[in-house]
């Protein structure tokens, strides 16, 4: 029978530490809005042990997850196949993974080797002590259609995906709830470079509203693929108080899912399982860089076009975006001329695909940020209920984007690493995971 545990460990800066998300903007923390934080859930059915992790933090880079999983297994038995740990993506947490396209830019620190043993250990205190907490419990998953929260940051009508996934677990005999599980595919990025206070953005306020709504709940949030996802069209405002909007959107219609289920809908004796995969992604062939600063040049006379026309926020934000990935592809571009950049990739090459089932429905974790469609595409194709995790296990150091995107050549297109045609090798391997568990 079905036991589990939750907890949560804070992960904020321990001093004034640089904020990552944006490029040039010197962005010293001067304090904690609200606590970022490692939350874990554990189920174990009759020794068949999953645990989920998810850290309100940009990056958990591939060594980072690889310590904590192997860490996590020396201290629980579970093993790492049977672990998931993923970012939220806020832009409002320290450095905690060393991308070479912002090595040019000298406000961006590196990782800081104190902070980083620190947030490691937060993270499998979280673990450990969810799975010491483990009781009797039961679960039910359900999925809710979120409106206003965001959408296609590239286009008004672009592709979205509204779905929310949620998992509850409750204690079987008081009903007591210990955790509450939520993929959703949304970049965080209501709060910009002109926020000094850390913050896990709007999905720290959803999580907030869930927990006082379910008091003892722990509350994880999972970024799905959100690569080409945002508030950009959807916010009114950079701010606190707009980004608590938002997480309310959030939380509205998961919390009212949640009470819509009745007792029939949890279960005692879930099946657990993981199946765990990968494919080695394809680089790109970056222009000249002769070619990458003619190209830049090109970005930069978009951007001031578009503000001189008054072109509104969210194109003029896009075409911003656009000139930071071409500053980042000059970077690329530099060093696929030394030659460093075959070793990175080498590095980030090897893409985990984690399947994880949970009764009803499967989480699937892939690392990177992936565009949209994919998730979409994985969830069309599979027998089973599947919520798709993006930046799990790791990091690609940039984006997985659509064919199409590639050719338009926008932020995300230009500072990937790898091919686009890698997102349908993803996917596919993807889908024979998910049908070796239905």
């Amino acid at each position: 029978m079905l036991k589990a545990g939750a907890a949560q460990f804070d992960v904020s800066p321990i001093r004034p530490m640089f904020l990552f998300g944006y490029p040039h903007v010197p962005r010293q923390s001067t304090g904690v809005h609200d606590p970022l934080r490692a939350a874990a859930l554990c189920l174990d059915n009759d020794g068949a042990a999953i645990l989920v992790i998810a850290v309100d933090i940009l990056f958990v880079s591939k060594d980072s997850a690889a310590r904590c999983r192997a860490d996590l297994y020396a201290k629980t038995g579970i093993l790492p196949s049977h672990i998931l740990i993923s970012a939220t993506h806020t832009h409002s947490g320290p450095v905690t993974a060393d991308y070479l396209v912002f090595r040019s830019d000298p406000i961006v620190p590196k990782t800081d080797p104190v902070f980083l043993a620190y947030f490691e250990s937060q993270i499998v205190e979280a673990g450990v002590t969810a799975w010491k907490n483990r009781v009797p419990a039961e679960l039910a998953a359900t999925s809710v259609l979120v409106d206003g929260v965001g959408g296609n940051r590239l286009s008004k009508t672009g592709l979205a995906d509204r779905e929310a996934g949620v998992l509850i677990v409750r204690h079987a005999r008081t009903h007591a709830p210990i955790a509450i599980n939520i993929v959703y595919s949304m970049h965080p990025t209501v709060l910009h470079e002109d926020t000094t206070l850390a913050s896990a953005d709007f999905p720290g306020f959803a999580k907030k509203r869930l927990i006082d709504t379910f008091p003892g709940a722990v509350a994880l949030y999972h970024t799905g693929p959100s690569g080409n996802q945002s508030p950009r069209y959807s916010v009114t405002a950079q701010t606190f108080s707009e980004a608590d909007r938002l997480g309310g959107l959030l939380a509205t219609p998961i919390i009212a899912g949640i009470q819509g289920l009745t007792d029939s809908d949890f279960e005692n004796n879930p099946k657990l399982a993981s199946a765990v995969g990968g494919v080695t992604l394809q680089p790109r062939t970056f222009m000249s860089p002769k070619a990458a600063r003619k190209n830049l040049v090109a970005k930069v006379a978009l951007f001031e076009r578009l503000k001189r026309e008054g072109a509104g926020h969210g194109p003029v934000r896009t075409a911003e975006c656009t000139v930071f990935g071409a500053e980042e592809l000059v970077v690329l571009a530099d060093a696929q001329e030394s030659g460093e950049l075959r070793d990175w990739q080498t590095r980030c090459a090897r893409a985990e695909i984690q399947v994880l089932q949970i009764g009803p429905v499967c989480l699937t974790g892939l690392p990177g940020e992936l565009f949209v469609e994919y998730g979409l595409e994985i969830k069309r194709q599979v027998p089973l209920k599947t919520w798709v995790v993006s930046l799990a296990n790791g990091e690609l150091q940039g984006y997985i984007v659509t064919p199409d995107a590639e050719k338009e050549g926008g932020y995300e297109a230009q500072c990937g690493f790898f091919k686009a045609s890698n997102g349908i090798l993803l996917v596919d391997e993807a889908v024979r995971l998910i049908r070796t568990l239905a």
